[in-house]
């Protein structure tokens, strides 16, 4: 039997050594980094700013009453609800148009030509941020809620749709083998076979897309596309300071709160 020394010695040695291709790694990626950083201009804080930074924090203490908790047009209470309806009836809008795009992009269902043509469709939708593309639908539909929710739509389905191929090509064959052995039908094998192992996966992404929506949809009110963002950049930009407090207080609990129900079902989904 070794003596502990050799245990030792034994496990020095069968710890595994840094290869030239990690070691090459570190190299490279080091140099990015310093690369990255030499490349970033710094010419200091702008005072101004700093002044700003300094009364927006202060403001936190004594946000606008109103706003926060009144039920007027401009009040989180309307802007919050408008926010969140953007964002939801956007990612069932999405959800519900990434399901079929998913079957037909998916490698293990469709032919490679078809399969190709929607994988580039799908990676050509989420190559274009949500602003630029609020921007865009704007210049069609004009301001409001209703440009909002056409962006959240657009840009859930890019993500969500990644995410249903996953799961699509990642089901089980076994079960639809073993149901073609029994004589069902494609129909039933949809309904019995594919589905069941779907529909957990496919509610979970949506939900976390939901998650994701109310955050950017405040963003899109920054270009008009409804929600909180508008009058939120509004506030800041007039120096009105216990407004933007107000707003970002309300935006702040209304996000932690879907974020905290989110995390729950989907535990309970997983």
């Amino acid at each position: 039997m070794n003596n502990p020394s050799d245990q030792v010695l034994n496990a020095l040695y069968a710890y595994p050594r840094l290869s030239k291709t990690k070691i090459a790694s570190i190299i490279i990626v080091s140099l990015l980094v310093l690369w990255s950083i030499f490349g970033i201009s710094y010419v200091g804080l702008n005072e101004k700013g700093i002044t700003v930074a300094v009364r927006l924090v202060q403001s936190f203490f004594t946000p606008n009453k109103t706003i926060l908790f009144g039920d007027n047009a401009y009040s989180v209470q309307v802007l919050g609800l408008e926010t969140i309806a953007i964002a939801f009836l956007g990612t069932i809008f999405g959800a519900i148009l990434a399901i079929p795009v998913a079957f037909l992009a998916a490698r293990n269902i469709m032919p490679k030509a078809i399969n190709l043509f929607f994988q580039g469709g799908i990676t050509g939708i989420r190559v274009f941020p949500a602003f630029v593309i609020g921007v865009a639908i704007i210049r069609v539909t004009g301001l409001g809620p209703f440009a909002g929710v056409l962006t959240m739509g657009i840009t859930s389905i890019g993500m969500m749709t990644k995410l249903y191929v996953e799961a699509v090509e990642g089901i089980n064959h076994n079960v639809l083998d073993a149901m073609d052995a029994t004589g069902c039908t494609t129909f039933q094998k949809i309904r019995f076979g594919i589905i069941p192992q779907l529909t957990a996966q496919f509610l979970s992404t949506a939900i976390y897309r939901f998650e994701i929506n109310v955050k950017n949809a405040a963003v899109l009110g920054l270009v008009g596309a409804g929600g909180i963002g508008g009058p939120l950049l509004n506030a800041i930009s007039a120096g009105r300071f216990s407004d933007a407090s107000a707003y970002l207080i309300g935006l702040a609990v209304m996000v932690l709160i879907i974020e905290f129900f989110s995390n729950f079902i989907r535990g309970k989904l997983a």
